[in-house]
């Protein structure tokens, strides 16, 4: 699994220096370190992002409250979750270009800069980056069975484009608060049991 997750992780360093990034330039990006994640994860992966940069401090304010925030790391560590790499291979070099692009100043959350590398990649390459993943779609895809491991007492079904997630607990005022992150459409939260 490591070797099958280093071959990849290479494959996607080569096609971003052909698109001029040179991610591993550890002067400009920071030095980056990538794994398989030890925990039993939903996510598909995760960049922590260690030693921030002083020069890109931004101090903004939200309410009484000062917020300092960093959009640049020294350190990045990726973490792949083991169930990915049972998928395709061009599901986990999604992911992990995904995570390749939080290391990269000012993409530490899917924001403005963060959506500008992801399209600039899909367009080269032909990748599908996004903010979120579907398992359900991912494992049909790579052929093998998707099988729900827990049991939920909520569905949750989006009224614009209808995706489904499932959920073991929900806040009250879940539907008042949240939309979907891919329509903007209002849920629908459905009982089970």
């Amino acid at each position: 699994m490591e070797q099958k997750l280093s071959k990849l992780f290479f494959k996607c360093v080569n096609e971003l220096n052909k698109i001029g990034i040179d991610i591993l330039n550890e002067k400009k990006y920071g030095k980056i370190e990538i794994s398989i994640s030890k925990r039993n994860n939903k996510r598909y992966g995760c960049c922590k992002q260690e030693e921030p940069d002083k020069n890109y401090k931004v101090i903004s304010k939200s309410g009484n409250r000062k917020v300092i925030k960093y959009e640049r790391f020294n350190k990045h560590h990726i973490e792949i979750s083991q169930w990915v790499l049972e998928l395709e291979d061009s599901i986990i070099k999604n992911t992990i270009m995904h995570e390749l692009i939080h290391c990269m100043p000012y993409c530490n959350n899917h924001g403005v800069e963060f959506k500008k590398y992801a399209n600039l990649i899909n367009i080269s390459y032909g990748y599908n980056i996004s903010r979120v993943g579907d398992k359900r779609k991912d494992f049909e895809k790579s052929n093998i069975k998707y099988i729900e491991k827990e049991k939920y007492n909520y569905k949750i079904v989006c009224q614009g484009c209808k995706q489904e997630f499932y959920r073991q607990r929900i806040q009250k005022n879940f539907v008042r608060k949240y939309r979907c992150a891919k329509c903007r459409g209002k849920f629908e939260i459905i009982e089970l049991k």
